[in-house]
């Protein structure tokens, strides 16, 4: 296993996925309308079979499974055994739904067993993802579809655009992401994307945006829901990082920033943002 996977398996098995569990209810809301319209673009129909790569705490693959039937099956696979915790703990009992901690670029997964691969925001943290879609499609049977939803830009998404840009001039500013290592954006390049799946051997592929509106913090009032959304930036994403090792004086500068970058968002009992996604199809082959 490279040595960025070997980090990256650490992290979402100790504070990062112990931190999405604190936060899952909100995440999954905040990610339902983009892991909704991968569903529908994955079309699941009654007695189908899917593998959900990179399922967190759940919630595709249960609303996978609700859309599969109880003749159908879905196997949710995740890094972090945290959420792979929540998942089950969540996942009602007599529900057509496995969950299993794995890591999809590499686990021995059954081959050809597969009608769907998905996934909601789980395919983008590949060190390979050229060998990695190999070896997924391997799962797939032929004729096999693929539907996943992933990030655009980061200067598209406000998540992380409004805070990371409210920081500048309080941290000391860094090197600018290589765009193709692994991360929440490495498949914001379209053209990207459609190679990675083309070498892997996929057919039929479409990538379309998709836009929406999203819910960010919560609660009773305009300056609770302000106070929320700054607390989760603060425990989850890029910036919780950024800060991790600042003394307090920076954090609160840092946090005072962000508020006010929040505060110039619409909304009242939740901050409104801008989200921005890729919704990709694809198919293997059927000979």
């Amino acid at each position: 296993m490279a040595e960025k996977n070997v980090y990256q398996v650490a992290d979402w098995n100790g504070q990062s996925g112990e931190r999405w569990v604190a936060y899952q209810a909100r995440l999954d809301a905040m990610m339902a309308v983009f892991g909704q319209a991968a569903i529908e673009a994955a079309a699941p129909a009654i007695g189908e079979s899917v593998l959900d790569v990179g399922c967190g705490a759940g919630a595709s693959s249960l609303d996978l499974a609700a859309r599969v039937g109880a003749g159908g099956q879905v196997l949710g696979v995740d890094i972090s055994e945290p959420l792979i915790g929540r998942a089950r703990e969540r996942a009602p009992q007599d529900t057509p739904v496995l969950f299993q901690v794995a890591d999809a670029s590499s686990a021995e997964l059954p081959e050809g067993a597969f009608d769907i691969l998905f996934s909601r925001f789980g395919v983008m943290f590949f060190d390979d993802p050229t060998g990695a879609f190999a070896h997924m499609r391997r799962t797939l049977k032929p004729g096999g579809r693929v539907a996943f939803v992933c990030w655009r830009g980061m200067a598209e998404n406000d998540w992380v655009r409004l805070p990371m840009g409210a920081i500048k001039g309080i941290l000391p500013p860094t090197a600018p992401p290589d765009p193709e290592a692994s991360g929440p954006f490495s498949f914001g390049d379209r053209g990207r994307v459609a190679r990675i799946l083309t070498a892997a051997g996929f057919t039929d592929i479409a990538i379309a945006p998709f836009d929406a509106s999203i819910a960010f913090g919560e609660g009773r009032t305009r300056d609770a829901a302000i106070d929320d959304a700054v607390e989760m930036t603060l425990e989850v994403g890029p910036l919780s990082r950024a800060l991790a090792d600042q003394p307090d004086d920076i954090r609160a500068r840092a946090s005072a920033a962000v508020r006010a970058a929040f505060a110039d968002r619409p909304g009242e009992r939740s901050i409104m943002i801008d989200g921005a996604a890729w919704i990709v199809t694809a198919r293997n082959p059927a000979s």
